[in-house]
């Protein structure tokens, strides 16, 4: 059974910085693609940030330059480094493999 568990969010003024992790067990980490959704209140789930098992990543166009996602194949850990923070960047975010979610983990961004 694969879980994921999400960390790492919280309260930041805008041009801070968070790190977020997602801990996966039940899989064999290495191999597969993992991705970061993020959820506003009032708007639909979107993708934030993905990775493959090489290491190729892609992000939406409103994260470009500002957030970082990578991972830690030995800690099966994948995380998204998130720089220069908006308050449009304020949601819940969620690390998703396949079918399979994290329970997901706020941040706010707000002076």
């Amino acid at each position: 059974q694969v879980q994921l568990v999400e960390s790492g969010g919280g309260l930041v003024q805008p041009g801070g910085s968070l790190r977020l992790s997602c801990a996966a067990s039940g899989m064999t980490f290495s191999i597969n693609a993992m991705a970061w959704y993020r959820q506003a209140p009032g708007k639909e789930r979107e993708l934030v940030a993905t990775i493959t098992s090489g290491g190729v990543v892609n992000y939406v166009d409103s994260v470009k330059g500002r957030f970082t996602i990578s991972k830690d194949n030995a800690k099966s850990t994948v995380y998204l480094q998130m720089d220069n923070l908006k308050p449009e960047d304020t949601a819940v975010y969620y690390c998703r493999r396949g079918a399979s979610w994290g329970q997901g983990t706020q941040v706010i961004v707000s002076s």
